[in-house]
C-alpha cells in the first residue's frame, strides 16, 4: 500500500527536528542556534513546508519551489533549501514503494525541463550565500536542461546537485551506513546524527563554506572534522566529548563558518534511512 500523505508530512518533520536535536560543530542546533537564525526559524520552516515537499503526485521542481516559497513567507529566510532540494525526489521515490534506490532513479531520470524552472525559482527565492553566476544554466535565468543534466553541471562545486546525478550514492553508502552503524552500536539518535555530520563534514570540502568562504578555509574545517569525527567514532561514551564539540561549534560560528551542506546531507540520511522502516516496512 502506497504512504498516505499524512505519514510522509511526519517524516519530513521527524528528520528535520532530530537534525537540530544533534550537536552539529557549526551548524544550527538546539545546543546553541546563531548564525542570526533560531530553533524556531527552522521548526516552523519543517512545519509549513511540510504539506507541500510531501504532496502526493506532485512534480519533484513543484513541491521545491511551494515550499520554499511557504518557508520564505513564515520566516522571511533561507533555513532549508538544501533540505529542500535532497528530500523531495526521496520523498517522490517513497510513493512508490519497493525498493527505495530503484524508485529514486526513475524519480531522477524522470525529471524535465519545467522541474529545472520551478527549482530554478525556488533557488532564486531563497538567495543561498555564494551563489555567484554562471555561464550556462544560471539560476537567474531561463532554464533549457531537465534537472538532472543542470545538476551535473553543478556537480563538481555542489554536493546536494552532485547527489542528483549519482542517485544519493554518499547519502545511502556514507549516511545511511554511518547512522547504522551507530545505531548498532546503541549510540543514542542525537548522537548518532552528530557522528555522522562529523563524518560527512570530515569527509571532503563543505560546499556551502567553499562557495562562501574558499577552499582554504574549506580545506581547514574539513581536516579539524575529520579529526574529530575519527575521535568521536572511538568513543566509548559520545557525550564525553560533548564540551570539545560546543567549544569547536563556538569558534566556527564566532568565525561565521556555518557547514551547512554537511547539514543538509544528514538530514537526507536520516530520512533515507527511515523511509524503508517507517513508511515501506520494508527496512
Amino acid at each position: 500500500m502506497p504512504p498516505d500523505q499524512a505519514s510522509l508530512e511526519a517524516l519530513f518533520i521527524a528528520a528535520c527536528q532530530a537534525e537540530l536535536a544533534a550537536l552539529k560543530p557549526g551548524n544550527v542546533h538546539i545546543h546553541n542556534a546563531n548564525h542570526r537564525m533560531t530553533m524556531d526559524d527552522f521548526e516552523r520552516s519543517a512545519r509549513v513546508a511540510a504539506p507541500h515537499i510531501a504532496r502526493l503526485g506532485a512534480p519533484v521542481g513543484e513541491r521545491i519551489e511551494a515550499a520554499m516559497r511557504a518557508t520564505w513567507d513564515e520566516v522571511g529566510k533561507n533555513t532549508n533549501l538544501g533540505i529542500l532540494l535532497l528530500s523531495a525526489p526521496l520523498l517522490a521515490a517513497a510513493e512508490a514503494g519497493g525498493d527505495l534506490r530503484r524508485a529514486l532513479a526513475g524519480v531522477l531520470t524522470g525529471l524535465t525541463v519545467e522541474d529545472t524552472k520551478a527549482t530554478y525559482r525556488a533557488i532564486a527565492l531563497a538567495n543561498p550565500a555564494g551563489l555567484g553566476e554562471v555561464a550556462d544554466q544560471d539560476v537567474r535565468a531561463e532554464p533549457s536542461l531537465r534537472l538532472i543534466d543542470a545538476m551535473a553541471l553543478a556537480a563538481d562545486r555542489d554536493l546536494i546537485a552532485r547527489q542528483y546525478v549519482t542517485n544519493y550514492a554518499l547519502v545511502f553508502d556514507r549516511g545511511v551506513v554511518h547512522l547504522a552503524a551507530m545505531e548498532a552500536r546503541g549510540w543514542s539518535e542525537d548522537w548518532a546524527i552528530a557522528s555522522c555530520f562529523l563524518d560527512f563534514l570530515g569527509a571532503e570540502p563543505d560546499t556551502h563554506i567553499q562557495r562562501k568562504l574558499g577552499r582554504l578555509i574549506a580545506g581547514r574545517v574539513q581536516r579539524a572534522a575529520a579529526s574529530l569525527s575519527l575521535k568521536l567514532i572511538q568513543a566509548d561514551d559520545p557525550a564525553s566529548l560533548k564540551d570539545e564539540l560546543l567549544d569547536v561549534d563556538n569558534t566556527l560560528k564566532n568565525m561565521n563558518i556555518n557547514p551547512g551542506t554537511s547539514a543538509d546531507m544528514t538530514v537526507a540520511s536520516f530520512l533515507a534511512s527511515r523511509i524503508p522502516r517507517v513508511i515501506l516496512g520494508t527496512g
